[in-house]
């Protein structure tokens, strides 16, 4: 990978330190990280009960990683885009802007995967709403999706693609071992469950 495309990653992980559910929720006067999980994504968004605000806070995350994914595409190929994506979703997980605390990341993979293999982001997209749905468990339908992105893009042929989806998913899956640890204890939350 030349300079050219290493360069990509700046801009992309900028890109991706955009805290959308905070700067949302201080628009109605609320600063998220003083709800619930202090988590500044959607789901912690939508413990605030506005249903607005957590939809636009899901459509800028993933959009910010389909953004970075596509600009650099456009201007450097396939491997820049990927990377971008990746550095993307490192800067929701660790935003400059708020000392590298920030989301879990499951909205920004979403928006990756559907920008660089369309149908793997497409297959991870129906899974986390299935998985959502049947379990009313938000974090589940995350994992799960997360899980199934890097397998359709293997199964699509897109190898690069679905190893850094992997890695992704690793990251992903790691910081929600707090979820996992209350998933286990019976203690989660679940979906529009405020507090």
């Amino acid at each position: 990978m030349g300079f050219d495309q290493l360069i990509w990653a700046l801009p992309g992980y900028l890109l991706g330190s955009v805290p959308f559910g905070l700067l949302l929720t201080r628009m109605v006067g609320v600063d998220i990280r003083t709800i619930g999980s202090g988590n500044i994504g959607t789901t912690n968004v939508l413990r605030t009960g506005n249903k607005g605000l957590a939809a636009a806070t899901l459509l800028l995350d993933a959009g910010k990683g389909a953004a970075a994914v596509l600009l650099a595409s456009s201007f450097a190929g396939a491997g820049a885009g990927m990377l971008a994506g990746l550095a993307a979703f490192a800067g929701h997980l660790w935003p400059v802007w708020l000392g590298f605390r920030g989301g879990k990341g499951v909205a920004t993979l979403l928006g990756v995967a559907l920008a660089a293999v369309p149908l793997a982001g497409l297959a991870a997209l129906v899974t986390w709403l299935l998985g959502a749905l049947l379990t009313r468990y938000s974090s589940v339908g995350g994992m799960a999706a997360a899980l199934a992105a890097p397998l359709a893009a293997l199964a699509l042929g897109k190898s690069h693609s679905a190893a850094t989806l992997a890695v992704m998913a690793l990251l992903l899956i790691w910081k929600h071992r707090d979820n996992i640890s209350r998933l286990r204890a019976g203690t989660e939350s679940r979906i529009g469950q405020k507090g």
